[in-house]
């Protein structure tokens, strides 16, 4: 019987931790909190728990009620640049450390968030702002 990552780590317990530290650090950040239109960052922040879940091998309850995460496409109402990207993976890293991971599975998780990271750039951090 094989585990996956999801449980390998702690399940919903852990994503959980992790998201809520991240969010903790964007709700005070000039740059990112402007691209989180809610003003309660809960819902984002239980739709991001649900899509780690999901991506990690938890529960599909994402895809279940949002449809296929196309997160090109969800992103690409926001101006995100490289310095938005490295904002975002600051708290990310913040969320990393403040669970208890091994470092093969800290080192899996991270590499994960940045690659997804640098894909959600779509534009120039010296582009016009509207």
């Amino acid at each position: 019987m094989s585990t996956t990552f999801y449980e390998e780590i702690g399940g919903r317990a852990t994503i959980e931790r992790i998201v809520a530290v991240f969010y903790a650090g964007v709700a005070t950040d000039a740059l990112l909190r402007p691209m989180y239109p809610e003003e309660d960052l809960a819902p984002a922040a239980e739709r991001f728990t649900l899509f780690l879940e999901q991506y990690w091998g938890g529960p599909t309850t994402y895809s279940e009620t949002r449809g296929h995460p196309r997160l090109r496409m969800r992103h690409a109402p926001f101006a995100v640049t490289m310095a938005a990207r490295d904002r975002w993976l600051h708290h990310f890293r913040a969320g990393l450390d403040a669970v208890d991971l091994t470092p093969e599975q800290d080192a899996q998780f991270w590499a994960y968030v940045q690659h997804a990271a640098t894909f959600m750039v779509n534009t120039a951090d010296d582009a016009p702002v509207s």
